[in-house]
């Protein structure tokens, strides 16, 4: 008990590593991340879906050509719509990438095998240089 009152900030930061180290695992959302550059060549090579699942105003104030909406707040009850991209790469989008991962374990639980989640969201990708399109969606 002893050695536990003399080193408890020691052990405080031992458990934190471990926290820090775990995190990204415990994490996981079933989907690869890909850079803007992997995205559009799944896009380009693939024929990949991308799914945008940001809300409607932001949504309309810039999004990936060609990229359908489903704003995350509705995607338990629209998810049908992509039934017929079960089989095809799918890649998910929102602005950081936060929720593009709760997205794709929604998509996973309903046999999306597939996923790809645009590591860093769509601000990477207007980072990056790529071209955005205003207003409503191209699919």
């Amino acid at each position: 008990m002893e050695f536990i009152n003399q080193n408890i900030l020691l052990i405080a930061v031992v458990v934190t590593s471990g926290l820090g180290l775990l995190w990204p695992m415990l994490m996981r959302t079933g989907a690869n991340e890909v850079s803007p550059a992997e995205a559009t060549l799944l896009i380009n090579r693939e024929d990949a879906h991308i799914v945008d699942v940001r809300e409607a105003d932001e949504f309309v104030g810039g999004h990936l050509p060609e990229a359908q909406h489903l704003p995350l707040s509705k995607l338990t009850e629209r998810i049908g719509e992509l039934d017929k991209f079960k089989d095809k790469p799918l890649i998910v989008c929102c602005a950081t990438g936060m929720r593009s991962g709760k997205a794709c374990k929604e998509f996973t639980k309903q046999g999306f095998n597939r996923l790809h989640s645009l590591s860093g969201g769509v601000d990477a990708w207007v980072g990056a240089g790529y071209p955005i399109k205003k207003g409503k969606a191209g699919k």
